[in-house]
């Protein structure tokens, strides 16, 4: 966790365990997602309706987001949501790719998901999308060259606007924002400040930055203090589309449950903030897995990425269970889960 760089290379070499308990989850949830479709298309693509694709939104416990449709078994992480519910963004990284996928609402029904259409390249990375209150721009992740046919760029903030029902070129964001070295995991308010990772060059350490949308352009980023920089280290971190709170995933915490944890710090109508406070045991768990925190356009719902798997393995193990298991849900891989958000604020210090 002590780079983003060396996150990014490490999930690529992650081992896939899964049980029988997986498999009960997935079509456990699956049934949930579907049980008013109609049939499938032709590919077999279950016609989804309704918001969320479907699922029955979740309560005060975290259940997984979409088994079998988003959270499938693959490496799977970030999301992004249209203000209008109506398209959904999330990030897969397999065989060495990392794509951002979408799917959306079409005829009343939602699509299959596939690669986003502003992608232009499959050799580069795209990831953490983030998608502006009024859903005019979108923003990500990239390692893309500044111009097309140079070599890999450096890990940048990159920008698609808006165009009619899609979206146009995609195009680097540019200082004061982006440097010489790695930022990432763009987060927006409603008002355009944007939150962001910073790890400066020839350090091992991240930092949370902010930069404030004035006259039309970004202003100077100014490095968060010490209760958003929590731990030995931090990255990734989602602001509240008011601002009143940040989740911040962090390691090297007094509270933490192991490698990198969740936490809220809450913004004070002065610009101060509170401490860092640990989301707890129905969030955070040992693996140190979680590092993708996002809140619904709305505020209701918290989802973030996470990976578990069996605590043990059947005794007549063989290597055709592992087979069988590859594309499941909770096979040691992340997954994306989600929670009404609403226990957030209960942790808020009176």
């Amino acid at each position: 966790y002590d780079s983003f760089h060396t996150f990014w290379n490490d999930m690529k070499e992650i081992k896939t365990y899964a049980g029988l308990a997986s498999i009960l989850i997935m079509a456990i949830g699956f049934q949930c997602c579907t049980r008013s479709a109609a049939p499938g298309d032709e590919n077999g693509f279950p016609k989804l309706t309704g918001p969320f694709m479907g699922q029955n939104p979740p309560g005060d416990s975290a259940v997984l987001f979409m088994p079998g449709i988003i959270s499938t078994g693959l490496y799977t992480r970030d999301m992004a949501i249209m203000p209008d519910g109506r398209e959904i963004y999330f990030c897969v990284s397999s065989m060495g790719y990392n794509l951002i996928f979408y799917t959306r609402q079409q005829d009343g029904y939602w699509t299959e998901p596939e690669p986003a259409p502003f992608i232009t390249d499959y050799q580069y990375m795209y990831y953490e999308p983030c998608i502006s209150g009024d859903g005019q721009k979108l923003m990500f992740l990239s390692n893309m060259p500044m111009d097309e046919g140079g070599e890999t760029g450096n890990q940048d903030i990159w920008v698609v606007d808006r165009n009619g029902a899609g979206w146009g070129r995609p195009y680097n964001l540019g200082p004061p924002v982006n440097s010489e070295n790695a930022e990432f995991f763009p987060s927006l308010t409603d008002d355009g400040t944007l939150y962001f990772t910073r790890q400066e060059m020839g350090s091992p350490e991240n930092f949370i930055y902010r930069s404030r949308w004035v006259n039309g352009q970004y202003t100077t980023p100014e490095k968060m203090g010490p209760e958003v920089n929590c731990g030995t280290n931090r990255f990734n971190a989602c602001i509240a589309r008011d601002e009143s709170y940040i989740i911040v995933p962090a390691v090297g915490m007094s509270d933490g449950f192991g490698g990198a944890d969740y936490y809220v710090v809450f913004r004070n109508e002065d610009d101060t903030w509170s401490p860092p406070f640990n989301l707890g045991p129905g969030i955070n768990n040992a693996t140190g897995s979680e590092w993708s925190p996002y809140i619904s356009p709305d505020g209701q719902y918290f989802f973030f990425m996470a990976s578990k798997r069996p605590e043990k393995l059947p005794e007549n193990l063989t290597i055709q269970y592992f087979r069988d298991h590859l594309d499941v849900p909770q096979n040691g891989n992340a997954d994306i889960y989600w929670v009404h958000a609403g226990f957030i604020q209960s942790l808020r210090p009176g």
